[in-house]
């Protein structure tokens, strides 16, 4: 897993498989997260944009029942 904050944009993206990898698929989680899925339905990270507002505030959402984290 790796964390990334962009200042400059205010983004925050957290990677759960190898950072580049292309996503196929974006879902919006609620307004500002959304999480990156490759062609096999494997989450591949979420993005935080404008993540200085959710700094300090819980955020939460549901997965899919199928949802397979891959460790590397």
């Amino acid at each position: 897993m790796r964390v990334e904050y962009d200042s400059s944009r205010d983004l925050f993206y957290m990677w759960f498989l190898s950072p580049g990898t292309k996503a196929t698929e974006t879902k919006t989680i609620t307004p500002g997260v959304h999480a990156d899925f490759d062609q096999d339905g494997k989450l591949i990270g979420i993005e935080v944009i404008d993540a200085s507002e959710f700094i300090g505030e819980k955020i939460e959402f549901e997965l899919p029942k199928n949802f397979t984290v891959t460790k590397r």
